[in-house]
């Protein structure tokens, strides 16, 4: 069972019951579900992962003070610290009577600062460029087992991701680093025999190649560790895991260079086909710089558009 399964299974046996019948004034007002930091929020949680901050929680997200108040805000923590300490094989975590940072009870705006910078999640574009996609992924990732309000849903659903000039702004950003490090810097470092540097060129590569596949999937980058359990499961370009992983694993031998230099013109092929079925591109050429130039001249927030071009990035 993962964790999700596991937060909705105790939420349903203890945590409903609970809130019906000790605070069903509250009820209305509440949202309740998991989300946030861990990998359990994602749905990527193993059994390495449960080495750490994973035990049978939810989370009850509370509006401000002026809607519930500070000592039933302080009730709820106690109802929920006193819930079972084991359920289906699983313990809680004896350190944090409310659960701590990730479960237990979190006022939306904090939980919404926290991702954001904002308490409830209202970002301009500029906002959207800066802030790191982990962060957004994170306050809309997991699930929500009832919200009657919809307050926190809401919230969620504005942030579900990116404006399309951002999306736009990232992209070619992200198409620029790609020329940069895997069409010009690359091959140069093999020429002048600098290997240590053409790995970290192909690595570079790697990195802005796997975040505009996101971008093309309009979904968010998550944190580095799941960025390739997340790509093999996206529906568009996900068959590049395998020569994106190539490219930052092999070496620079002469046999291993000619295999990565035709990984790199794979993946390059493969996401300026995307770009062109999209309609985000009209430069005729094959190289990735030429569309990243397309790519940010079709913004059309002028303030955006005339950032550098790597502003987003």
């Amino acid at each position: 069972m993962n964790g999700l399964a596991l937060a909705q299974a105790f939420y349903h046996t203890h945590g409903e019951p609970m809130l019906r019948e000790q605070f069903p004034q509250v009820v209305p007002l509440i949202a309740v579900g998991l989300c946030g930091s861990g990998s359990e929020c994602f749905g990527y949680d193993d059994e390495i992962s449960r080495d750490h901050d994973f035990e049978p929680g939810f989370c009850l997200f509370l509006p401000g003070e002026e809607v519930v108040d500070r000592r039933t805000a302080f009730a709820l923590e106690r109802a929920y610290s006193k819930l079972p300490k084991e359920f289906m094989g699983f313990s809680r975590s004896p350190l944090s009577p409310v659960g701590g940072n990730r479960h237990g009870v979190i006022r939306m705006e904090d939980f919404f600062r926290e991702k954001t910078g904002t308490p409830d999640g209202n970002l301009s574009l500029l906002d959207f460029c800066r802030i790191p996609e982990q962060s957004l992924a994170e306050a809309t990732n997991g699930e929500i087992f009832r919200d009657d309000s919809g307050l926190f849903s809401s919230i969620r659903a504005g942030l579900s991701y990116l404006p399309e000039d951002v999306r736009r702004k990232k992209l070619a950003g992200n198409l620029l680093l790609m020329g940069q490090a895997g069409e010009y810097n690359y091959p140069r470092c093999i020429t002048r025999g600098e290997t240590g540097a053409a790995q970290l060129a192909s690595v570079e590569y790697a990195k802005a190649a796997l975040h505009t596949i996101f971008l093309l999937n309009h979904t968010y980058l998550p944190y580095y560790k799941w960025s390739f359990r997340a790509l093999r499961g996206l529906p568009l370009l996900s068959r590049l895991a395998a020569p994106l992983e190539y490219m930052i694993s092999s070496g620079n031998t002469p046999e291993e260079i000619p295999l990565k230099t035709a990984a790199m013109e794979e993946v390059t092929g493969a996401i300026i086909a995307l770009l062109r079925t999209q309609s985000l591109t009209q430069f005729p050429g094959d190289a990735a710089e030429g569309h990243a130039y397309s790519v940010n001249n079709q913004i059309a927030d002028p303030t955006l558009r005339t950032q550098h071009v790597l502003f987003a990035v």
